[in-house]
């Protein structure tokens, strides 16, 4: 494809280059292949269940060790809240309550239930009393207003960006939870939760990927928080932010795969999703670092019991990192048996969950150790898996490469081809969901940080349409930061369960029971 100097300008500011184009536009044209699954992760078929006694010794094993660990907990917190809110926009833009439709009239003709159950809450919800101060101020006359009126003022004065201007804040620093008086975020409750199982030696380590324009008022909610937080929690707090790089933005075409042009006739890239976040990710150096959704929080007298589970998959990681670690000065050193060699595949079959090759015990026994080394030294992600009960999201499952081996991997449902009878089949028989509960050792057995980068599968992203200014677009994101990106991990799942999985997806999500006192 042609590109002009101003082009090639361009994609060189971007930090991106020619070469690295013209792959994205090929993916494009030859399409993304669906994942190829070959079962369902269930229990004990790759998904470990376990007991009340285990928990208490895995968690034991992270609580003996923590203190002497450079630990870090990673939260993607980029996202703005305009999705969470998308049924009150909807609501505020397509009903005139001055008009000669109800309010229930409206919720009836549009079945919309979360916009009813919202309405039903009002008063149970974090930022109540301050949108009520708010609109005292912007309606004097407010109370002289009918029923309907007043709620469509509420949702307008939540929404609008001369008032509280919600839908536009970052996920991250909306009112979440209130204690009497006190209103907390999701940021501010990162904190707390961190302080009880990420913290070494009484100070935390937090990194927040965040959108740029969003990065003073993080800086400033910190300031306004810091002190609290430290003196409740008696923990130090080192917060550092980073955000999505522009040399992993992609570039848009149009439904022709032509590239697709500005106004001004420069080209459009695209943020290519979270996938994106393995470079941030792979700029952290930490031996241990757990990942956690921005709104995956729950109010304070829950955390105790979501801890325990988080300590459990870092002595699930601890576990097996040491052996493995050990078998790797072990094959360095070139003195293990035969017969230890195959225990060494045995441990990687059955504790890593790793294909070990029917022709292993053919090989020479040069390449037996090279082989073992090679499915060994990788980075390790222990992956908390809940119990399927309709919630959306990706699921874990046995995967075929190309060369017929099989892997666990976190597969979104699109990147599945739901017209394969069999495909179909097996996406029915999946019994747990992925609730994003990682727990990441990224440093390999010298203490050397792996290279994240080269562990990505680039055939696993995703192809989408989307429109600008009424013009459609294909954009291509790149492999999902716990799904393609982590591809060629080695992945141990555990089962934990549902009550560790409170996300606010939708605004509503703030009247469930771990986000109210």
């Amino acid at each position: 494809m042609n590109f002009s100097e101003q082009d090639l300008k361009q994609i060189d500011n971007k930090g991106l280059t020619l070469k690295k184009i013209d792959q994205q536009i090929n993916q494009f044209r030859d399409g993304i292949p669906f994942v190829k699954l070959a079962s369902a992760a269930t229990i004990s078929h790759g998904i470990l269940k376990l007991t009340e006694a285990d928990r208490k010794y895995y968690g034991a094993i992270y609580d003996d060790k923590r203190d002497s660990l450079n630990v870090v907990k990673f939260v993607p917190a980029s996202g703005a809240a305009t999705r969470m809110f998308k049924t009150l926009f909807n609501y505020v833009n397509n009903h005139n309550p001055d008009g000669d439709e109800s309010l229930n009239s409206y919720i009836n003709k549009h079945k919309d239930l979360d916009l009813s159950l919202f309405l039903v809450g009002l008063e149970k919800l974090p930022f109540y009393d301050l949108v009520m101060e708010e609109i005292h101020k912007a309606y004097p006359d407010y109370k002289t207003y009918d029923g309907d009126k007043q709620k469509w003022l509420f949702v307008k004065t939540m929404l609008d960006e001369k008032h509280l201007n919600y839908g536009s804040y970052p996920k991250g620093l909306l009112p979440f939870h209130k204690y009497n008086e006190r209103i907390t975020t999701a940021f501010e409750e990162h904190l707390f939760e961190s302080a009880l199982y990420a913290s070494t030696n009484k100070t935390a380590n937090l990194h927040f990927t965040i959108s740029e324009v969003h990065n003073h008022k993080f800086d400033a909610e910190f300031k306004r928080i810091e002190e609290l937080v430290e003196a409740a929690t008696k923990t130090a707090f080192n917060i550092s932010f980073s955000y999505q790089k522009q040399s992993t933005d992609t570039i848009a075409l149009t439904p022709e795969y032509e590239p697709f042009r500005e106004d001004d006739g420069s080209l459009l890239f695209r943020p290519s999703g979270h996938g994106a976040l393995i470079e941030n990710l792979n700029d952290l150096d930490a031996d241990v670092i757990f990942i956690q959704n921005i709104d995956n929080v729950v109010v304070s007298e829950l955390k105790t019991s979501i801890v325990a589970y988080k300590k459990m998959l870092a002595g699930v990681l601890l576990d097996r990192q040491e052996q493995a670690f050990k078998y790797l000065n072990d094959l360095d050193e070139g003195n293990l048996k035969e017969n230890e060699l195959i225990e060494v595949a045995e441990f990687l079959a059955q504790k890593l969950n790793v294909d070990i090759s029917e022709e292993f015990e053919k090989y020479s026994l040069k390449y037996q150790i090279e082989y073992l080394k090679e499915k060994l030294n990788r980075p390790i992600r222990v992956c908390g898996m809940v119990k399927n009960e309709g919630e959306p999201g990706g699921g874990p499952f046995w995967v075929l490469d190309h060369r017929g081996n099989e892997s666990l991997q976190i597969v979104e449902s699109a990147q599945i081809d739901k017209k394969n009878k069999v495909q179909k089949e097996i996406l029915g028989n999946a019994t747990h969901f992925n609730p994003v509960d990682l727990v990441c050792g990224t440093k390999n057995y010298k203490g050397e940080g792996f290279d994240l980068l080269k562990y990505v599968d680039p055939n696993t992203g995703f192809i989408t349409q989307k429109t600008k200014a009424g013009q459609e677009l294909l954009a291509l994101e790149l492999p999902g930061l716990w799904n393609g990106s982590m591809a060629n991990w080695n992945t141990i799942f555990v089962e934990v369960p549902l009550k560790t999985f409170n996300p606010v997806k939708t605004v509503t999500d703030l009247l469930k029971p771990a986000h109210q006192i």
